[in-house]
Parts: structure tokens; C-alpha cells; sequence
């Protein structure tokens, strides 16, 4: 099972993150995740670089494999802009690059004005957004005229040796099927098999499986889920509210239902390996290939120094 690292777009600013991708492979990570971002959640994250910056960074720091987890591209960014971006991430990268995507949050997405669809549509619309930029890795001139998106002449010149993989994200069954029929490999935050057997099952076969969790690191639990509590209490906030609320603020309100017990049992809160070692053994026995811990607070060497010495070692 492949140990990577979440860099949270959110919560650190583009220097923090190259920090955290350079502690990341000295410390033994085999690949790296990095979360795409208009807004953060909440205020007291307070941080959204640009991503596409951040992974031209990437590549001058790190040599480890990156993929967004994940990129909508559907409505903030047209598919084209998105299949020149990633085509020449994947160029830095020497081909260690995977587009995640998925089909957003209000959040990011409604920031030019646009109508925010219902589930069925946003997932057509990421449907034909892949489909476009396939066409476009493909090196000619492409005019596509769909049911949501047109390109006129367009041509990627810079290009890598193979297209970008592209991983779906799917927490329903509807983006689960989908994930499966057009993705090169799955996207998932929880160590649910269920979900993984049903992408197999449906047509995503032996693809690779990612997914990922959260960390608080700090030298008690309760210190850890204080941190957690503070700065990542949308993590509490159930359903489809994640999709639909529009901004920080309206994520802020939604958290005052949460609970700290809540967003405790949501992350690895403290310094203890065994912690990290079961919630890794959770995601391996749901039968995901790879999984990513991303830390939340200040103690971010922290975290990889318990990976280095107590946590890789003993999966290895």
C-alpha cells in the first residue's frame, strides 16, 4: 500500500506547502495529494493559493508523484484551461502526475455567478469536461460543441509523453458508477469497502484506488482534537451541505452544530503511531492501493517525524 501526504491548500500558505512536500519525501511519503481551493472552509484555516502555482513549485522541490485531490473542472475553470494546466504539470513532473477531479463545491465553484447545478447535472457536466480534455491530449486541434461546454480550434502544444491519468472522485453511488466508467482510478476520504467493490465491480477493475485522512498531531489527543475542533470544524457538517453552502461564513454557522467529539472522531489526534497505523490498516482492509494524511495545526514536522521513525518503518 503506497503512504502518501495531503498538502491542505486550505490551512497553509504556497511556502508551508513546499516546506511540507520536501519534509514528506526526506521523511519516506511515496507521493503527495494536494487539495484545489478557492476559498478555504472556514476563516480560521485561512489559506488558498492558487494550485496550478503551487504544483509548478512542486516540481522544483519535491520528486515525489502529485495528484489534485481534487480539481473540479467544470464551472469555475473550462475544461480546456484545465487540460493545459495539467498537461504541463504533468510535463514538469516528468509524467508523476494525476489529475483528480471531481464535481466540487459551491464553495469554489459560484464565484462568477454561475447557477450551481443539482447532483445529476454536475456530474454530466464532469462527464463531458474529461471528455474534452482527453480529445485535447490527444495533440490536434479540437472544436467540440456539447451540451455544456464549446471549444473552438483549440491545440495543447505542450504536451507530455502519455496523457494525464485522471481519478474520479464518488462518495454516492451515482459518482461511484461514473468514477468507474470514465476513471483511470478512484478518489475517496472514507475506509468505506463498500464503495471500493462497487468501483471494481461497475468497471474500475484492478485501477488504483486513493484516498485519504486527517491528522491533528500534537503531544496529547486532547491538545489534537482541540486543534482539529478550531480549525476544521466543516468536517463535522453532514450530507450534501458540504456541496451546496456558498462560502466560509455559511460553513461557520453550519459548524455551530458541531460537536468537538464530532470532529475528534473524524482525525488521528495526538502524537501515537498506533493511532496512524489503525486508521491506515481501516483504509487498507476497505481495499484502497494508496492512502494520504494530511496534518491540521502547527505541528506538521511533528507528524513526519513519527511517520519516519515509528509509522513506515512498520508498514514496510
Amino acid at each position: 500500500m503506497k503512504i502518501g501526504y495531503f498538502l491542505s491548500s486550505e490551512e497553509y500558505t504556497p511556502a508551508q506547502l513546499l516546506e511540507q512536500a520536501r519534509a514528506a519525501e526526506r521523511a519516506g511519503f511515496q507521493a503527495l495529494w494536494i487539495s484545489d481551493h478557492y476559498h478555504p472552509w472556514t476563516d480560521a484555516q485561512g489559506q488558498s493559493p492558487f494550485v496550478w502555482s503551487v504544483i509548478g513549485a512542486l516540481s522544483q522541490v519535491s520528486s515525489l508523484p502529485v495528484s489534485t485531490a481534487v480539481t473540479c473542472p467544470t464551472v469555475r475553470i473550462h475544461p480546456a484551461v484545465l487540460a493545459q494546466a495539467a498537461a504541463t504539470s504533468a510535463v514538469m513532473h516528468s509524467g508523476r502526475f494525476v489529475l483528480g477531479v471531481g464535481t466540487g463545491e459551491a464553495l469554489n465553484e459560484h464565484i462568477l455567478g454561475d447557477a450551481w447545478p443539482q447532483t445529476d447535472v454536475r456530474l454530466e457536466m464532469l462527464e463531458e469536461a474529461v471528455a474534452v480534455m482527453r480529445e485535447l491530449w490527444r495533440g490536434d486541434f479540437v472544436n467540440h460543441h456539447g451540451r455544456h461546454y464549446t471549444v473552438e480550434h483549440a491545440r495543447v502544444y505542450t504536451l507530455p509523453d502519455t496523457p494525464p491519468p485522471v481519478y474520479v472522485s464518488g462518495f454516492g453511488p451515482k459518482a461511484v458508477d461514473l468514477a468507474a466508467r470514465i476513471g483511470d482510478g478512484y478518489v475517496s476520504m472514507m475506509p468505506d469497502g463498500d464503495l471500493v467493490s462497487r468501483f471494481r465491480d461497475n468497471g474500475g477493475g484492478d485501477k488504483p484506488c486513493q484516498a485519504g485522512f486527517k491528522a491533528a498531531y500534537a503531544d496529547t489527543e486532547d491538545e489534537g482534537a482541540r486543534i482539529a475542533y478550531e480549525t476544521w470544524p466543516n468536517a463535522g457538517v453532514p450530507g450534501e451541505l458540504s456541496q451546496v453552502l456558498p462560502s466560509p461564513r455559511h460553513f461557520e454557522q453550519a459548524a455551530q452544530l458541531v460537536t468537538p467529539d464530532q470532529v475528534r472522531q473524524g482525525f488521528v489526534c495526538g502524537n501515537s503511531a498506533d493511532a496512524h497505523l489503525e486508521m491506515i490498516d481501516r483504509y487498507a482492509k476497505a481495499g484502497f492501493d494508496e492512502v494520504y494524511v494530511a496534518n491540521t495545526g502547527p505541528h506538521w514536522q511533528g507528524l513526519f517525524d513519527l511517520y519516519q521513525r515509528e509509522v513506515l518503518p512498520h508498514l514496510r
